[in-house]
């Protein structure tokens, strides 16, 4: 499909590395000498993958205040992000703080709501608070698990409605750590591209629910890397839900601006929603990002010319 051509040529030789992402925000500042630089312009800068690399590691290695703190700079990079927000989540409660736990993972709930994870995490830190509301997740996960019937995630549902349940009524001996997801061994760069690459074929057979699943394992691996957003995106979108959509290219615009094929899946959901000086605005920024030109931008004209744009 043309749509894919980016895709397909990742597919054929695909190098998804944290350091070759270009997803720094900026050279940071700070250091005498030179004249005053604005606090703005010598805050900290955050690479959003770099830091989701080194939150990962520091769990693997149960450092959890390293962790929390690596995956906060995520989240200050990229707030809409609701990995870096679960896994924010799992560190604190690994440092024994409940209350800091339940509000990272009520973000992620509020930004993925049928995230199982993010459901148990919230119910293990309710738990650990006394919170009735516990219960509620605890519901949540039953009937999830009542739904999927014998289906792959049986397992996990279950493991995760036992761990709430575990924290709302604990044994007498239950160590503090023990309703942390286990091991936290993540996949490495390699299942990482495997994964993203089994989600581009995916996408092309139109099966978006198998795609997202896959992209969700590519996630795991890279954080919050641009092509994987824009096609978590993409996939939403093919399932007509446009606002959750519109989530993740924002996501993957604001760690890359000049992503092209964020920006042309960006205009054309524009069309779709008839926003055409939108769509417009986003075709005028592939122009000046392909000074030569390229396939993004004029397969973003054509879909406005055939959107019906009134100023076309």
């Amino acid at each position: 499909m043309t749509q894919y051509r980016r895709a397909t040529a990742v597919a054929a030789g695909l190098i998804i590395s944290l350091g070759g992402a270009s997803l720094a925000w900026g050279s940071g500042g700070g250091g005498g000498g030179g004249g005053v630089e604005m606090p703005s312009a010598s805050a900290p800068s955050y690479d959003p993958a770099a830091e989701y690399a080194k939150g990962v590691a520091a769990l693997n290695a149960k450092d959890y205040k390293a962790a929390a703190r690596a995956f906060a700079h995520v989240t200050e990079a990229i707030p809409g992000n609701a990995e870096s927000w679960r896994l924010l989540g799992v560190a604190k409660q690994g440092a024994a703080d409940a209350k800091s736990a339940k509000r990272a993972f009520e973000k992620a709930v509020k930004l993925e709501p049928d995230n199982a994870e993010g459901h148990r995490g919230l119910g293990v830190a309710l738990g650990a608070l006394k919170d009735p509301k516990a219960s509620e997740q605890l519901d949540w996960l039953k009937a999830k698990a009542a739904a999927c019937g014998g289906c792959a995630d049986a397992g996990a549902l279950k493991a995760a409605a036992d761990a709430v349940q575990a924290a709302i009524n604990p044994a007498p001996t239950a160590a503090p750590s023990a309703a942390i997801p286990g091991p936290m061994l993540f996949a490495g760069p390699m299942a990482g591209d495997t994964a993203y690459v089994q989600a581009v074929s995916l996408i092309n057979e139109h099966r978006y629910d198998a795609a997202l699943a896959a992209l969700g394992k590519a996630r795991e691996a890279f954080g919050p890397h641009p092509d994987i957003l824009t096609y978590q995106g993409y996939a939403w979108r093919k399932k007509g839900d446009l606002d959750r959509a519109e989530s993740y290219y924002r996501q993957a615009l604001a760690i890359a601006p000049d992503h092209v094929g964020a920006t042309e899946y960006y205009g054309e959901l524009k069309v779709e929603r008839a926003d055409f000086a939108g769509a417009r605005a986003m075709l005028a920024k592939l122009d000046h990002v392909c000074t030569y030109g390229c396939a993004e931008a004029e397969t973003l004209r054509t879909w406005i010319a055939l959107g019906h744009d009134p100023e076309a």
